[in-house]
């Protein structure tokens, strides 16, 4: 068992260190941000409206309608062939949105996370080719050399499952981060009042706790400064329309509740009462913002 588990961890940590595999990177990515360009598409594909990651969600049918189709092959080899086709076919095209979200999450990555996710990729779309030739071949009634396909698919499919759950469970791509909130439920100061720039998000820390204090259109917003998607620090980001973008991978969310505008995140930044006083401005955490102080993965 150790060897089994040292044997595969050596090969993903050759994939990491694949740099080989930063060109194809480098020619995809131009062609994933085009995709992701629209918030919308954005907010769709990284499951915003879902509340958690939507491409996990959506790997569960493909693989389990192909699994099934392998299993219906050999329980009920005749007068299963139907429904053997058509549950590779429902694969198929399941497979479609998949990729779409696969790639969105993708787009979100950087060095190591994003080598896997390109090996993850080539995989899960050797598996999906296989798939589709088995489909043609029991359309045809070829119905060994489809079962042969979709057997040989499973095994590819099964190859980018662990990268996959490599980059989930190891490199944790993907796992929102832990937000930390202020434990107070009084008003506590903030930052000065002549500190605040029109549209610019600054710095404060309430109780040993990072926030970003931002006045916009002459009212003044408080957010969480760690970014509920991968930790990045709201209070560099910038201020666009009414919300604030984190500078890591443009996660966008309202200023005024810390809902999620565009992702790639999922999970709402825990937002703050504001109020002046004096020459102070001073911030409460809400009811709503204590139960994100871990961030749903």
């Amino acid at each position: 068992m150790n060897d089994t588990r040292e044997r595969l961890s050596a090969i993903v940590r050759q994939i990491e260190d694949a740099d080989f595999l930063d060109a194809p990177a480098s020619a995809l990515a131009p062609v994933v941000e085009k995709m992701t360009r629209d918030d919308a598409v954005k907010r769709a594909l990284s499951g915003t409206w879902l509340g958690h990651r939507l491409h996990p969600l959506l790997t569960d049918v493909v693989i389990g309608s192909w699994l099934s189709a392998t299993v219906v092959d050999f329980v009920a080899w005749h007068s299963g062939e139907r429904a053997s086709r058509r549950l590779v076919a429902t694969g198929i095209a399941a497979a479609i949105p998949t990729i779409a979200t696969g790639l969105s999450d993708w787009d979100d990555t950087s060095g190591k996370d994003r080598r896997i996710g390109i090996a993850h990729l080539a995989a899960n779309s050797t598996g999906l080719t296989l798939q589709m030739a088995s489909w043609v071949a029991r359309i045809r009634r070829h119905h060994v050399r489809g079962a042969l396909l979709s057997a040989a698919a499973l095994a590819a499919v099964g190859a980018g499952g662990y990268l996959g759950g490599h980059l989930v469970f190891a490199r944790r791509a993907g796992v929102d981060h832990e937000v930390p909130v202020i434990d107070d439920d009084g008003w506590l100061a903030a930052c000065r009042i002549d500190e605040l720039v029109d549209g610019e998000p600054i710095s404060a820390s309430v109780s040993g706790t990072p926030i970003a204090v931002v006045r916009n259109r002459g009212q003044i917003y408080a957010l969480a400064a760690v970014c509920s998607h991968a930790g990045g620090p709201l209070d560099r980001g910038d201020v666009r329309d009414d919300t604030l973008v984190c500078p890591w991978h443009g996660s966008a969310f309202c200023l005024a509740d810390g809902s999620v505008e565009r992702g790639p995140a999922t999970t709402p930044q825990p937002a703050y009462e504001t109020r002046t006083r004096g020459d102070l401005v001073e911030v409460r955490v809400t009811v709503e913002a204590r139960p994100l102080v871990r961030a749903v993965v």
